[in-house]
């Protein structure tokens, strides 16, 4: 039986991740890119296409707010894909110029997006090391590792995707466990989370899921429950390297964190 906590939503379906606050679409596509190592100047569109609707499938199951450009870069590759399976003729009928291959304004939009965003996190990374408050202690560990050493880096929201993915999809090859049904909110799930991470330093993201019944609503409920606690602060969460695996920090949360979803002071 849960308790009710009215400064959280309680049901998955009322909760709702405004993505604004993590990443858009166009983030969406380098990290895609990154994973699958493929040249920018050359980019698969059919792949491309294909994985960009997979993210777009789960976060829509997992009521993020996927509306506006999401579904327009959706649309938008759904175009230039089929304009890629099409005989493309070497010029213009109009203006007898070279046909412009679809990918190449793509392209010049990532390459601008790279280029702002990199800035962004220059500065976010001066001001982070002002501050020293945000800053993982990895000197200890750097010196005993010596040149073997890989620090953690701070996870974007598609490495949490695909990270949940691959717990969804092993999940999907064990056998069922026929349970009665039990419904968990979000708020306990994260009461759940917090005091498991207030008994050792850090937790690997997959460990998260295994005190449930390994259904499918349980581990939508527990991913949701981890993005409301980065958004308030609660949780840092870490990867070795750029893909590797994933670790969970509960942090002290500081006077600037925002409001749970329904808390008065947000009114």
């Amino acid at each position: 039986m849960t308790t009710e906590h009215p400064e959280f939503e309680s049901s998955p379906d009322a909760y709702k991740v405004k993505l604004d606050s993590f990443e858009g679409p166009l983030d969406l596509l380098l990290y895609l890119i990154r994973k699958n190592e493929v040249n920018i100047y050359d980019i698969p569109i059919s792949l491309i296409t294909e994985q960009y609707l997979g993210y777009i499938e789960l976060m829509q199951e997992l009521n993020l707010d996927v509306a506006g450009e999401f579904l327009v870069m959706a649309a938008t590759l759904i175009h230039m894909k089929s304009r890629t399976l099409l005989p493309r003729p070497e010029t213009s009928a109009e203006t007898g110029e070279p046909e412009e291959d679809p990918r190449e304004a793509l392209v010049r939009r990532l390459l601008e997006h790279q280029k702002y965003k990199a800035a962004a996190e220059l500065l976010h990374e001066r001001q982070t090391v002002r501050s020293a408050q945000f800053m993982r202690p990895d000197a200890r560990v750097a010196e005993a590792a010596g040149d073997d050493y890989e620090p953690e880096l701070e996870v974007d929201l598609f490495s949490l995707l695909a990270a949940f993915r691959g717990v969804l999809e092993r999940a999907s090859r064990r056998p069922r466990m026929v349970l009665p049904p039990e419904q968990i909110s979000i708020e306990d799930r994260m009461h759940q989370l917090l005091g498991r991470l207030s008994e050792t330093e850090a937790c690997g993201f997959e460990d998260l899921f295994a005190d449930g019944d390994g259904s499918r609503p349980f581990m939508i409920v527990t991913f949701l429950a981890v993005l409301e606690m980065i958004r308030l602060k609660l949780i840092r969460v870490f990867q070795s390297g750029s893909f590797g695996a994933i670790r969970v920090y509960k942090r002290v949360r500081p006077a600037d964190a925002p409001h749970p979803i329904g808390d008065p002071e947000n009114s």
